[in-house]
């Protein structure tokens, strides 16, 4: 390996030209400063710039005394994991198929008109449908609403209006895992904030922003992975602390919000001068359908527009129109309250069962939305192993983990879960853990 250039910009061109030719890989460390310099004969600072830029092209991350590090792509855990049929799925965080409509029976109505380059990015019908129902949230006016591919697209493109790698993100600890990928992905640094059964704590909230967060991405309700939704208390304690960081930037992802059985309780204070609220299609209209709803003040709205209409990335029209016609069909809305129902009768079912071999959730409101959080008595992923030999696919805790902090729970999918899967699982995961406690 030999790094060449006399100029910051050469001795990061040197190492990127390295790095694509094979001969630098992933975790590979570079020289330290002091002895690169020395060997090109330039001044540390020239070498110290050039790994600055190397960190801010995502080509390599410090690791203070480990040195400066060759990136590679992050490998990230996901939701859906596919078990080819051989276990029983509660891990996947997947809506029941049977609770979701059919898309092409809405095409079947007619009325689509197919959108041309330069055309608005947001079918008009479907926006004034969501400002109607968005409004009563939000105090009445005052925001725009756009369409994503998803909540996940949605947070991200957020974020990278107005951040840059390496500033920081407050996220929920333990946290979803797209929200994990987005960050690692483009180079955000994350700044865990504790959650307890009312949402995220105040005061660990307050510790993220006064460590430099610059941003802060929230679940509302149905938090994935633990279920916990936020109090009409706890929305004002955040409110207010918030109002102390008006510049941070306030997303907050909603993405249960028409199959969720709790309120919604806005965090996002009035002097907050950038923020979203997005609510996704994916849990009741389907995962493939890739649209969510986005709710922002004007200039985050241009920000995020501009991001949509360079000719190739707005939303297609066509999964607008048919949004918009499952959105305001009676029969859709029946069939999203029963989902609704249903959900919440198949949570309840579980806790129901975990109670009654002595293995206690926790206190509160029961959980919301697709699974249910499970805090253990002895680390995870043994039990998670163990719970797989008898044909259960769940997840551990410690996937979701946005700090330092390995999380002794396992997340449980609960969407499709029958009475006697209920019993079964149960009675095995009471048993595991019997066995655990006698060694």
């Amino acid at each position: 390996m030999q790094i060449s250039g006399t100029t910051a910009a050469e001795i990061a061109g040197s190492v990127r030209d390295l790095i694509a030719s094979g001969e630098l890989a992933p975790q590979d460390v570079l020289p330290p400063v002091r002895t690169l310099a020395e060997e090109l004969g330039v001044n540390r600072n020239t070498v110290a710039s050039a790994y600055r830029q190397l960190v801010a092209a995502g080509e390599a991350e410090t690791r203070g005394r480990g040195g400066t590090v060759v990136t590679g792509v992050p490998q990230l855990a996901g939701e859906g994991a596919w078990f080819g049929g051989r276990l029983t799925d509660l891990a996947s965080g997947n809506p029941d198929p049977l609770l979701l409509p059919d898309p092409l029976g809405a095409l079947r109505g007619g009325g689509y008109r197919p959108a041309l380059y330069g055309a608005p990015p947001v079918d008009e019908r479907l926006a004034e449908w969501a400002a109607g129902q968005l409004a009563p949230d939000l105090d009445g006016g005052g925001f725009r609403v756009l369409a994503t591919h998803g909540a996940v697209d949605a947070t991200e493109r957020l974020l990278s209006a107005y951040l840059t790698r390496g500033d920081a993100v407050a996220v929920e600890d333990p946290c979803f895992l797209a929200s994990i990928g987005t960050l690692r992905l483009n180079g955000l640094r994350t700044l865990p904030v504790a959650v307890d059964g009312q949402g995220m704590r105040p005061e660990a909230l307050r510790a993220a922003l006064e460590g430099g967060a610059r941003a802060v991405v929230c679940t509302p309700r149905a938090h994935n992975p633990t279920g916990v939704s936020i109090t009409r208390a706890r929305a004002a304690e955040l409110r207010a602390v918030l109002a102390d960081h008006p510049q941070a930037l306030v997303v907050e992802d909603d993405h249960f919000w028409a199959v969720s059985r709790a309120g919604y309780h806005r965090i996002t204070p009035p002097g907050t001068s950038r923020w979203a609220l997005v609510r996704s299609v994916s849990k009741f209209l389907g995962p493939d359908l890739r649209l969510a709803l986005v709710a922002c003040d004007e200039e985050t709205a241009t920000r995020l527009e501009t991001r949509l209409n360079t000719g190739t990335t707005w939303v297609s029209g066509l999964l607008q129109h048919t949004a918009h016609a499952l959105l305001t069909d009676p029969d859709v809305t029946a069939l999203t309250a029963r989902a609704r129902e249903t959900y919440g009768q198949r949570s309840t079912l579980l806790l129901a069962r975990l109670d009654e071999r002595g293995i206690g959730v926790r206190d509160g409101a029961p959980p919301d939305g697709l699974n249910v959080w499970i805090p253990l008595p002895t680390p995870a992923r043994p039990v998670a192993d163990a719970l797989a030999r008898r044909g259960w696919a769940v997840q551990p805790g410690d996937l979701f983990t946005a700090g330092t902090s390995v999380p002794q729970a396992l997340r449980v999918t609960t969407s499709t879960l029958t009475e006697e899967q209920a019993d079964r699982f149960t009675d095995d995961l009471a048993d595991i853990l019997h066995r655990s406690s006698r060694h």
